[in-house]
């Protein structure tokens, strides 16, 4: 993990009744249910700056498991938050009021793939490039990839609604999930959306894809999938500058290309990636481009001939074309792998996932170095520019409390400055912790209302991963301390 365990809680637990710990473990297995000090701490955080520790464990085997679990936490009151792999990068899986961590990666099986019907049914421990190698198999491909999909599961895909590289051309994961099981925060199961993608009435399947956890647990996806393509082209272009770099991504868009992909790194990122991977990147660039294009062989050639004009005319250092899928695969590897290349620069650091207009990316870029030269902070940047998502990296030391408050601030001033460019607070992240208390810089209090009302009405206990995506006081922007694992736990 790039930000290694440094901050927060603000648990206001009390401890769950032995009772209520007895009645779970009854229901999963003694094995599966985790209360000592240590077990409750490796589920005490994620991938954001967030510490909380929970006060049970509960590994749930079955989707009547989680039913029966998610009962009896809401007969008593206690909140229950669903964890995948951990991987999220906005505290969205922190227990920030303790209760029970209902972790779901026993529930990874792929139910069935239909190459006929075009989709997947998978439960929500699926790891994304499991379900990727599955479908290959078929001639086919679920679209939604995200850097962490080695590991990152589908349910924690649909939970925050995650992109890739590829959801330029593609769409983010609400674009291929057509149908949803989800338990609800009574322990009542219900079926949304459906193998037919044209399902009248409200359109509840969307409204649970991005809802992280707080209107209750999807237990099974019904993933649209889509036929691979028969070409690909992938270009490496190499610039001595962000600016031109980020200009070209905005002449491609405009000259009505939509590539595959379309994503760009920075110089120290560049050569970080070059010593971890070797990937084939030029060291001695400030900004690289990956762009990639699929289709019919046929009309290929046609389509990457115009992107290399474009691309020629923002004078590059260079632009070359990957001649062979182990080159390809070299390139895609460097991007994959990114955050974990960090390291050689700095072995913590605070991500962020702001979106902003193709066309104000070259501003937004310079703001984002103001705000690290303003603050004495090293910013790295890598982002899928072909929408707009930028993912600034900022590096800093854990163990100053300084630096960490001005990474903090930071932060905050990145995704302000995405807002004020007519952006918004994130692409693919979600808003978990992090970024839940500047709902108010997009939203009026009129429209915050409404959707409060709609988590009042299918959690009017608040028990569902409580002080998540919606203004809370819970916030890990408030001067926490780390969890305390002497309290808690079943009394």
């Amino acid at each position: 993990m790039g930000q290694g365990p440094i901050t927060t809680t603000m648990s206001n637990s009390r401890g769950i009744s032995r009772r209520l710990a007895d009645r779970i473990s009854d229901t999963v297995g003694s094995r599966w249910c985790l209360g000592s000090p240590e077990e409750r701490w490796a589920y005490s955080y994620d991938g954001s700056l967030a510490r909380a520790a929970p006060d049970l464990v509960v590994l749930p085997g079955s989707e009547e498991e989680v039913a029966q679990v998610v009962r009896l936490c809401h007969n008593e009151g206690v909140p229950f938050v669903a964890r995948g792999a951990g991987t999220g990068l906005s505290g969205g899986s922190v227990a920030i009021v303790g209760g029970v961590v209902i972790g779901l990666a026993r529930l990874d099986r792929i139910l069935e793939i239909d190459p006929d019907d075009l989709l997947a049914i998978v439960e929500p421990g699926v790891v994304n490039l499991d379900l990727c190698l599955a479908a290959a198999r078929h001639g086919l491909a679920f679209m939604p990839d995200p850097a962490s999909q080695k590991v990152s599961t589908i349910g924690g895909n649909v939970a925050n609604n995650a992109g890739g590289p590829h959801c330029l051309a593609y769409g983010v994961t609400t674009q291929h999930v057509i149908g949803l099981t989800v338990v609800l925060p009574d322990g009542e199961r219900i079926d949304l959306g459906g193998p037919l993608a044209d399902v009248r009435g409200y359109d509840l399947t969307g409204l649970y894809v991005g809802s992280e956890g707080t209107l209750g647990i999807v237990t099974r996806i019904i993933c649209r999938l889509c036929p691979r393509r028969e070409s690909t082209v992938t270009l490496l272009a190499a610039f001595s500058a962000m600016e031109p770099a980020a200009a070209a991504v905005t002449r491609i868009i405009s000259e009505g290309i939509v590539p595959t992909a379309l994503e760009m790194m920075d110089g120290p990122i560049i050569r970080a990636i070059e010593e971890s991977f070797h990937a084939g990147y030029p060291v001695e660039a400030s900004a690289i481009l990956l762009v990639e294009v699929e289709g019919l062989a046929e009309g290929l050639a046609s389509v990457s001939s115009r992107i290399r004009t474009i691309l020629d005319a923002a004078g590059p250092m260079l632009v070359r074309e990957a001649t062979s899928e182990g080159e390809r695969q070299r390139l895609w590897a460097g991007r994959k792998g990114a955050l974990g290349a960090v390291a050689r620069l700095n072995l913590r650091y605070h991500l962020q996932d702001g979106v902003v207009p193709r066309s104000r990316l070259p501003s937004v870029l310079e703001r984002v170095a103001a705000i690290g030269r303003e603050l004495d902070l090293s910013i790295v940047n890598v982002f899928h520019a072909g929408d707009g998502n930028l993912h600034p990296l900022i590096l800093f030391d854990p163990d100053d409390p300084d630096q960490m408050q001005r990474a903090t601030v930071a932060a905050e001033r990145i995704i302000r400055s995405c807002v004020e460019a007519g952006g918004t607070l994130t692409g693919e992240h979600g808003l978990g912790l992090e970024k839940n208390n500047w709902m108010g810089w997009l939203y009026t209090a009129e429209d915050l209302a409404v959707m409060k009302r709609v988590k009042d009405a299918l959690d009017p206990r608040g028990i569902a991963n409580p002080g998540k995506l919606l203004p809370s006081p819970l916030s890990a922007h408030q001067p926490l301390a780390a969890p305390d694992l002497s309290a808690g736990g079943p009394r």
